[in-house]
């Protein structure tokens, strides 16, 4: 990118582009919900084609983004052995370390050396901040080299529904602990998720369980627990504000231990029976008139059990996380159609198998209903979704030993992705992002005219100059080394057709991918103008004259593409 285009006069024009970028995505994007009401397939095992626009519609909607290596692992699969694939959790990634560490700044962790883990150790005082920045880099790092699973994707999907903000509990180990809780149950049973979620240090000093007695009940969990966790707030969720108190009430007496805080920084959580309400709970008729019986010692699990069973007993328990499964993976909007064909026998399966979420997850993702191509390119993509992605999909991660490097480029992409509206660990409520639960705009939130200004900046940024890593280091796209790794590079035609699944996941009209190849040949009308070009630089290996012309018709190209609004979708 030359220099005058860093020039201020030039933002209007600028903004006045991206503008017409975010009207191309709402325009794509409402096209594709008018085509889904006319959809008939219902949960029923999916049975028609499954060729690679199938396949991309799988991995972009269970990944971050999609790359050829993704492709090629379930490329000889089924659709049902490709979701089973999906559906295994891998190893656990090593444990966040020190990588804050610099002289030059100033920062020197005294208690934990550079290159080690902090997860075991003693609160961080002044370097908290520190410590929860590495936290999220190392939740970045996460999502970057995720193997082909859907082990990630469930773990945000959790985070965002059962979220803590880690700036306010600023205590980095049990931050870690909260996501470590969330690998573990990601695919397992969900009552068990929500009894450790209770009980889990972070979310008892967020929502001031730690601070729940019975002479001052706190309401905050007891409220979320049902309003946000549970049961939601759909048309049939008829729990009342004294249903909310005496969950509080029951809740009381779960507090932290602080005594060897200064110590190891353990924070123990149990039970204290002084701080306990006695009394028998009584709950609406959305419950059945049920009562919980007050009871003295150390009893405090056995009624917590009694509410958990009490909730999970309720209908809307099960067609709640079904209606957010269905919003996350399928479609934000949820009609009467919907409703009865697929979230109802959704929410049986879930009942039945005892809360577990893999079976769920199974129907859900190897019905046709799912793979119909009207849900293909229906959704946009959140920032985690585009950016991580576009890294994923063109290997931009730095291979490298420097720890301080691979901190500038992990905090790099969480501080841009913030930029867009989602800073990872710190959804802005305990409600999660409003782009999945907020009617009627869900996910056009991620699209205002500031956010998809990013976006679009973002994207000619990878193409010309790269993303700034750090004052000194800038990382581009390397697009012929991308190009490689495709199948059919020195074929303009079904190049084009492989970009476009990669990156768009769905298949472009005749129109766009003339527009596309037009600029790819500069306006040129034989094929051979591209294919004599690539096939003579890869004859002349390092030889730049050649490269320069390969690359001077490759970024004007995906600059193109990634201005379509096909590239916010998903």
């Amino acid at each position: 990118m030359k220099t005058k285009d860093y020039h201020p006069e030039n933002y209007q024009d600028l903004l006045a582009k991206y503008r017409k970028v975010k009207a191309k995505v709402l325009e794509v994007e409402g096209f594709d919900s008018t085509s889904r009401q006319n959809i008939a397939a219902g949960l029923e095992p999916y049975a028609g084609e499954w060729g690679k626009l199938h396949q991309a519609h799988l991995l972009k909607r269970t990944m971050f983004g999609v790359t050829t290596s993704d492709l090629q692992a379930i490329a000889g699969l089924s659709m049902d052995a490709a979701v089973d694939s999906l559906l295994i959790k891998g190893v656990a990634p090593d444990p966040p370390v020190n990588d804050y560490n610099d002289s030059a700044d100033g920062i020197i962790d005294p208690e934990i050396e550079f290159g080690e883990t902090w997860i075991l150790s003693a609160h961080g005082g002044d370097f908290e901040g520190p410590r929860t920045i590495s936290l999220k880099n190392w939740l970045v790092k996460n999502f970057i080299n995720q193997s082909t699973s859907l082990e990630e994707k469930m773990i945000f999907f959790w985070h965002n529904l059962l979220p803590i903000q880690t700036w306010d509990v600023f205590y980095s180990k049990l931050c870690y602990q909260y996501f470590d809780m969330l690998r573990m149950n990601c695919f397992g049973n969900f009552k068990t998720l929500i009894r450790e979620l209770t009980l889990n240090p972070a979310m008892l000093l967020y929502l001031n369980g730690t601070f729940n007695n019975k002479e001052a009940p706190d309401e905050n969990y007891g409220r979320e627990l049902q309003e946000l966790f549970c049961i939601g707030k759909g048309p049939d969720a008829g729990f009342t504000e004294s249903d909310v108190q005496a969950a509080a009430r029951i809740l009381t007496g779960w507090v932290i231990d602080w005594s060897k805080f200064y110590d190891s920084g353990e924070l123990n959580v149990f039970f204290y029976p002084p701080y306990h309400d006695e009394s028998t709970k009584e709950f609406s008729s959305f419950y059945g008139n049920k009562q919980i019986e007050g009871k003295s010692g150390d009893a405090g699990a056995e009624e917590l059990d009694e509410l958990l069973d009490m909730i999970f007993s309720n209908d809307e328990t099960a067609l709640y996380i079904c209606r957010r499964l269905y919003k996350f993976f399928v479609y934000n909007d949820i009609t009467s159609e919907t409703e009865q064909n697929i979230i109802v026998p959704l929410a049986q399966t879930f009942r039945s198998g005892g809360y577990e979420i893999k079976p769920v997850l199974e129907q859900l993702l190897k019905s046709a209903h799912f793979h119909d191509s009207a849900n293909h390119g229906a959704l946009i993509k959140n920032p985690s979704e585009f950016l991580i992605g576009l890294w994923r999909t063109f290997g931009m991660g730095i291979e490298s030993e420097d720890l301080n490097l691979l901190s500038d480029q992990h905090s790099s992409i969480l501080w841009q992705m913030a930029n867009m509206g989602l800073e990872v660990g710190d959804p802005p409520s305990v409600s999660g992002w409003p782009a999945y639960y907020q009617e009627p705009s869900f996910d056009k939130y991620w699209i205002t005219t500031d956010t998809v200004t990013n976006r679009a900046l973002l994207g000619d940024s990878m193409v010309y100059w790269g993303y700034w890593i750090n004052s000194d280091l800038q990382i581009p796209a390397d697009f012929i080394a991308f190009l490689k790794t495709l199948e059919n590079a020195a074929d303009p035609n079904l190049m084009l057709e492989e970009i476009s699944l990669l990156l768009l996941g769905i298949q472009l009209d005749t129109t766009s991918m003339n527009n596309l190849k037009a600029i790819l040949l500069s306006g040129q009308q034989t094929d051979s103008y591209w294919t004599i070009a690539w096939n003579q630089m890869l004859e002349n290996p390092g030889d730049t004259e050649y490269e320069m012309v390969v690359l001077n018709r490759l970024r004007p190209t995906f600059q193109h593409l990634l201005q379509l609004g096909e590239a916010q979708l998903m």
